[in-house]
């Protein structure tokens, strides 16, 4: 796999720091949002860019590691699930509109069956990964296709998009996305590994356990972000690391959402690391890694509401800071264009 996936516009970055100096207001008051709104200049390769077009990819995808007990859920919740984003009746679903973003769902490894309708992309993998508890979640082959399967929902599903936020759905991963975290940034799997839909203290123990025994059973080079994917990933995880690749290549700013899509990040910083140029953060999860993953990446935290849900939740809330921030660097008047001497 080959990416071409330009410098930020430094051009841009200097033109909108310009105007943010102009604008009515003292220089620096409106804080973070200013250096947000540049940073954005230079992915959109444009002083004054606006985030007219949001999506929201919720990519759904299965994982045989339930098979150890490191769920609260039983793995039937992600197809029920993927029926409920299809009928407009998830939380992601609410936030999205809210957003003003288009919430495209993908189905790229559902193990159950569910009605759906033409809402859902439907383009599998696999009806789940293998059980990571006892050998690689997937053949490289495979983690190669849901790469290009991302890739491809951007081509032919967000082209127009100015900003896609990813999101998540399937029971079991955040222990793949944990041990896809400590897989990279070399930290501790008990570090790095949380309660995600709710286990106790037992099941924690027994989540960590499985992690320990998947990265010391089988060779992982943490410098390539496929092979971790191959042998600890799932499908969902790759399909979102082909997005956040494929949209850099387009100047198209990506927002991570919590500590699934993270793990996808940070897979698609593996991959290629000129993505990281790309990346958005939102909100902080309370999920245990959330931290490990933005320091890898260089991101700060927009906010910290608590959230822990997933689907691109925290990520469609962090598309209006993002809006507001290019939307007054491009609308507010200048000094000189409101007659305020200086």
């Amino acid at each position: 796999m080959e990416f071409d996936i330009p410098p930020l516009d430094e051009s841009a970055m200097d033109r909108a720091r310009e105007r943010q100096d102009q604008l009515t207001k003292p220089p620096g008051s409106l804080g973070r949002l200013e250096e947000l709104s540049v940073r954005i200049a230079g992915m959109a390769g444009d002083p004054t860019p606006s985030l007219d077009s949001p999506v929201v990819v919720t990519m759904a995808a299965d994982h045989g590691v339930v098979e150890e007990g490191v769920s609260a859920f039983p793995q039937s919740v992600t197809a029920a699930m993927v029926e409920n984003f299809a009928h407009d009746g998830a939380g992601v679903n609410a936030l999205a509109r809210t957003a003003g973003a288009e919430n495209i769902i993908v189905d790229i490894g559902v193990a159950g069956d569910y009605d759906g309708n033409d809402r859902v992309i439907r383009k599998p993998i696999a009806a789940g990964t293998a059980n990571l508890a006892n050998g690689p979640a997937m053949s490289r082959e495979e983690a190669i296709e849901a790469v290009e399967v991302g890739r491809e929902v951007v081509a032919d599903h967000a082209p127009d998009a100015d900003v896609i936020a990813l999101g998540d759905m399937g029971i079991g991963n955040t222990t793949a996305s944990a041990a896809v975290t400590a897989a990279i940034t070399g930290a501790d799997p008990a570090d790095v590994t949380g309660r995600g839909s709710g286990i106790d203290d037992e099941g924690l123990d027994r989540k960590i356990a499985v992690i320990r025994r998947a990265l010391a059973d089988r060779e992982v080079d943490p410098e390539d972000g496929v092979d971790v994917l191959r042998a600890v990933g799932g499908f969902e995880l790759a399909g979102l690391a082909g997005i956040a690749l494929e949209a850099s290549s387009r100047r198209i700013p990506v927002v991570v959402d919590g500590f699934i899509t993270g793990a996808a990040a940070l897979s698609a910083w593996a991959i290629d690391e000129r993505v990281s140029h790309y990346l958005l953060p939102s909100h902080r999860s309370v999920e245990d890694g959330h931290d490990v993953q933005h320091d890898a990446l260089g991101l700060e935290p927009l906010f910290d509401f608590g959230m822990r849900l997933g689907e691109g939740t925290g990520a469609a809330v962090a598309i209006g800071i993002y809006r507001g921030a290019c939307t007054a660097l491009r609308e507010m008047a200048t000094f000189e264009e409101a007659g305020i001497p200086t």
